[in-house]
């Protein structure tokens, strides 16, 4: 197991999340990807964003049926300005790469919003920390592990 998926699955056994990790046979940095290995719709994929909003990371769990609305983000969290973070912003603040960001087993807190829209579905799929690794998880306990605000993202 990578280094980054022992982290992430120490955090989930912490929390008492009830999925394991789940490897898969190929590389999914894309939700698209990830909902074909996985036979799942696009949808109940819980995309790991990371942003940039003003210098402070914002990890934006959305539906990976829905892109993000950074001006709206914005004035959810009160910055000035949200973007897209770097890689090294990415690595930086998560200490995963992207296309494997999970939500959580970071080396700090990150403010977490959750996309509504994942709570349409029973089970939704997450990354574990590695672009070949995921775990399912419920929108409920999506907001519990990660500490997240529910939020209309899209």
């Amino acid at each position: 197991m990578h280094p980054n998926t022992e982290i992430v699955a120490k955090a989930l056994l912490e929390r008492g999340a009830a999925g394991d990790i789940v490897e898969l046979p190929a590389s999914a940095p894309t939700a698209q990807a990830a909902a074909e290995q996985l036979g799942c719709e696009l949808g109940a994929i819980a995309n790991s964003l990371l942003f940039d909003a003003d210098g402070t990371p914002l990890l934006v769990m959305t539906s990976g049926a829905h892109r993000v609305d950074t001006v709206k983000i914005a004035a959810l969290v009160g910055a000035a300005k949200v973007r897209r973070a770097t890689p090294e912003f990415v690595r930086e603040a998560t200490g995963q790469p992207i296309g494997g960001v999970a939500p959580l087993g970071h080396p700090a807190p990150i403010r977490t919003l959750v996309d509504v829209w994942l709570d349409k579905y029973d089970q939704v799929w997450a990354a574990g920390g590695h672009p070949h690794t995921v775990f399912p998880t419920s929108y409920e306990e999506l907001l519990r592990i990660t500490g997240g605000t529910p939020a209309e993202v899209e």
